[in-house]
């Protein structure tokens, strides 16, 4: 049971049903846990969701880097939601479970490309340390590039910020699924 009222559409206010619909109506083409919580504050929520929107769907990585981004701060963060909903994106992705369940168990997995590399190092690093050593730094700028490293950067804090909002808010897996991350 999460801590806070999940509204139903009839429940919510005018301004609430307007960040609530355009999300719907938006690429998503629905209303994800952490903006059902957000709805509390209307403007984060309408602001969150435009946000989250572009790292998800518009930034220049393809899914399969920005999935494993994603699964590195949900396993950061033990955000069991976030994990679950990314695990199965990551899945169609194209990652393969063996590598998924290596994060998962925080161990560093075997990738066979420079940009999975870079991406999984940057990603736990900046996590972690909260910083970007000078020589990881300058490994993401040669292999992914400018623009890329800085909306890596966007991924990580929105998905941060996703992962804080489902763990204050005790927001479970979906669909009725189990936890699947050990503390």
């Amino acid at each position: 049971m999460a801590r806070i009222k999940i509204l139903h559409r009839e429940e919510m206010t005018e301004e609430q049903r307007r960040v609530y619909d355009a999300t719907v109506a938006g690429k998503r083409g629905r209303a994800p846990a952490p903006l059902m919580a957000w709805l509390a504050s209307p403007v984060l929520a309408d602001r969150a969701q435009k946000l989250g929107e572009f790292a998800r769907y518009d930034t220049t990585f393809p899914p399969r880097l920005s999935e494993l981004a994603i699964l590195v701060v949900a396993r950061y963060w033990t955000a069991q939601y976030e994990w679950t909903a990314h695990k199965a994106e990551a899945l169609k992705a194209g990652w393969d479970l063996a590598t998924i369940d290596e994060i998962a168990n925080r161990r560093r997995p075997q990738f066979k490309n420079a940009d999975e590399r870079v991406v999984y190092d940057f990603s736990l690093t900046l996590n972690q340390t909260h910083a970007i050593p000078t020589e990881l730094y300058q490994t993401a700028i040669d292999v992914l590039g400018e623009r890329a490293v800085v909306e890596l950067v966007g991924i990580l804090g929105y998905y941060t910020l996703i992962s804080m909002t489902l763990n204050t808010f005790e927001i479970s897996p979906p669909d009725g699924k189990p936890a699947e991350l050990a503390p």
